[in-house]
């Protein structure tokens, strides 16, 4: 507590408001508009402090003005009576973590023209932060040694020389690789993400793995002395999806001896889970996924491995759910973990020895992060359909809101009411989703109804706040979101049912979620919308092309044509394991590409938009798909946001987003 006493004096402190503040009669209360969009604030990442009576974490706020995001990082005492903004600058700050002698906290920024992204160092006893990094290629990750004395970070090569940065021509662009595309990145170079050791008395790096490959998620031996980390080896290492856990001494010089041997995915980055060391060191916790044909399709598993080597032993074989983000307790003889279930995320737990997994966090949420900390204190992050995400704090049973970011924006307004639906599909498969009904649902009335597909197409809808269907509701829209075969949260047999087989059982599943709210009397058959992004587009196209029912569509960063797709993307060796190759499958790829190839078939109007720089599903994919319905004459248009990837970001083109979406279902199904 006295470490944070000088620091309050130059930070303002925001006493946690009491609910009653915000209580608003019903009458009182609105319908939330487009104008509400940044008005929530963006919580994450909570991490608790050594000595369990603080929490800090990450608040990402909308600067409408200059068009930007900005995230900050909070700190709030145990009890929620007080809570301080530890960083306000113009840049982002996140990633907050505390050293484990409780004398400093750690955090990501590129603050004040810093070169990339940097590490900078708050001392919790007073004073400014200070920028104690100078990675040429910035940083992306790091963890503190369990003595606080160094750091291990991951950093890439800087992707240009002095003698390029200087030429005012950019040079060309030289491809050998085989996977050469990345969302976010673009093509790929000889760029790498290296291991390295930061000494914080010396303020200097060493490379640990100078190697040609890849490193991430790295997490220290509970004596400081080694560093397990995740990477994906071999003569060509875009070729296959073997990634496996390494360790190596942490010393500059040491060589990383492999630890897990399995051909397959172990610790996939991509889950951002990172392997944990049990407190006496003797074991590693890690994912194991399944099979590299399988890909996506397959169920992650939690897995031990002794830290010498040796066979792993999976803990939740039986489970046929996704588990993430494994953390041993205090004494080592239990792992908490996410799993994931049936339109939810739960905290769990399960014996280090083996048995039974127990929920410590169950119901209709979604939790989607935790820490632990001493005394068996969990903070974790938490939504529901009517409640953004916020920090809450579990000791036992308790489970106490500590955040209240969105508490008085949550308060004012009447928002749709989520109801979790079941149904069967035509081939009698049972099929889960969601059901959101405007603020002012009457009984008996049919209304607009807007279906709603999710990306992935390994993914699901759960139990969580989402602006996007609440924004319809208000507009007067019923929204219906289907798990469709393909999903997650109901076991790999049910996800992988569409493999190699897309736009086939999960069309066939939204249509009969389609035809059950038609028959229940809420939804009118004659005003149905569809839409989707990424899969969720794709899958929209899909439809429309086997079902004429739909008065309006939007696909966003979607295909049709996926044979044109080949080699454009980056998921070239997901398609080759799940598909082969186009020239000795082209049965196979031109069946799937059906959208495109008999685009006649399709009479639904439908709007396109895809992010210009996409290089998951690349903007070549909707324009194809737009040209054609140009040519058909059926009503379409094609936006496309500049410099934006797949996942769009700029704020101004995340409202300009909805608001077209709104403009499109209205033209069409507010008649």
């Amino acid at each position: 507590m006295r470490r944070f006493g000088k620091f309050a004096l130059v930070c303002s402190v925001i006493v946690a408001l009491v609910s009653s503040n915000f209580r608003v009669q019903a009458s009182q209360k609105r319908l939330l508009t487009l104008d509400d969009q940044f008005t929530f604030h963006k919580v994450s990442d909570p991490q608790i402090s050594p000595d369990g009576n603080w929490i800090a974490y990450t608040v990402e706020n909308t600067d409408v003005k200059n068009d930007t995001k900005n995230k900050d990082i909070y700190i709030t005492s145990w009890s929620g009576s007080r809570t301080l903004r530890l960083t306000s600058s113009k840049d982002s700050e996140y990633s907050p973590r505390f050293s484990p002698d409780g004398k400093f906290l750690a955090f990501l920024s590129s603050r004040q023209n810093s070169g990339g992204t940097q590490i900078w160092l708050l001392n919790l006893a007073g004073g400014e932060a200070e920028k104690i990094s100078d990675f040429k290629g910035g940083v992306s990750d790091f963890v503190w040694s369990p003595d606080s004395k160094r750091l291990a970070v991951i950093a890439a090569d800087p992707e240009d020389s002095e003698d390029n940065k200087e030429n005012k021509t950019p040079p060309p662009i030289v491809i050998d690789r085989f996977q050469f595309k990345e969302d976010g990145t673009g093509y790929l170079g000889k760029s790498r993400d290296h291991l390295y050791i930061f000494d914080l008395a010396t303020r200097k790096a060493n490379i640990l793995t100078p190697d040609d490959f890849n490193e991430y998620l790295p997490s220290w031996s509970p004596d400081s002395k080694s560093i397990a980390f995740v990477t994906k080896r071999g003569a060509d290492f875009d070729r296959h999806n073997n990634w496996d856990i390494y360790v190596i001494e942490a010393k500059p010089g040491a060589q990383a001896h492999q630890l897990t041997t399995f051909d397959g995915p172990d610790n996939d980055p991509s889950w951002d889970s990172r392997p944990v060391w049990s407190p006496d060191g003797k074991l590693i916790a890690y994912l194991q996924g399944g099979p590299q044909k399988l890909i996506e399709y397959a169920v992650y598993r939690l897995a031990v491995i002794p830290a010498t080597g040796g066979t792993p032993r999976l803990l939740t074989s039986t489970l046929d759910r996704n588990v993430v983000k494994p953390y041993f307790t205090a004494d080592g003889k239990s792992i908490l973990f996410l799993l994931e279930d049936d339109g939810a995320v739960h905290l769990a737990k399960v014996p280090v020895a083996g048995g039974k997994v127990e929920r410590l966090v169950a119901g209709r949420r979604t939790v989607s992060a935790f820490n632990l900390g001493r005394d068996s204190r969990i903070a974790l992050l938490s939504s529901t359909p009517q409640e953004p995400n916020e920090i809450f704090t579990l000791k036992g049973s308790e489970l106490r809101p500590l955040s209240h970011q969105n508490q008085e924006i949550v308060a004012q307004l009447k928002l749709g009411t989520t109801k979790e639906i079941s149904f069967k599909s035509k081939d009698g498969t049972q099929i889960h989703g969601f059901i959101v009904m405007p603020p002012n649902f009457q009984i008996g009335k049919k209304y607009p109804t807007l279906v709603q597909i999710h990306g992935g197409p390994v993914g699901q809808y759960r139990n969580e706040f989402m602006f996007d269907w609440q924004i319809f509701t208000a507009h007067g829209y019923v929204v219906v979101g289907v798990n469709p075969r393909g999903s997650s949260g109901r076991g790999e047999a049910f996800s992988k049912a569409i493999y190699a087989d897309w736009g086939n059982k999960d069309a066939q599943d939204i249509l009969a979620g389609v035809d059950y709210v038609v028959a229940q009397g809420i939804a009118d058959a004659s005003r149905l919308g569809i839409g989707g992004w990424s899969y969720g587009g794709i899958l929209t196209n899909y439809t429309i092309a086997r079902d004429k029912r739909f008065k309006a569509a939007v696909s966003g960063a979607s295909a049709a044509n996926i044979l044109a797709g080949y080699g454009t993307d980056a998921y070239v060796r997901d398609y080759e394991q799940e598909l082969g190759v186009p020239w000795k499958n082209l049965n196979k790829w031109l069946h799937l590409s059906f959208p495109f190839l008999h685009a006649d078939r399709i009479v639904t109007p439908t709007l396109f938009l895809c992010g210009e720089q996409d290089a998951e599903v690349p903007l070549l994919n909707s324009e194809q798909m737009y040209q054609a319905l140009k040519s058909l004459r059926i009503d379409t248009e094609l936006i496309i946001y500049p410099g934006q990837y797949h996942e769009i970001s700029k704020p101004s083109y995340l409202r300009d987003r909805l608001e077209r979406y709104l403009a499109w279902y209205d033209k069409y199904l507010m008649k």
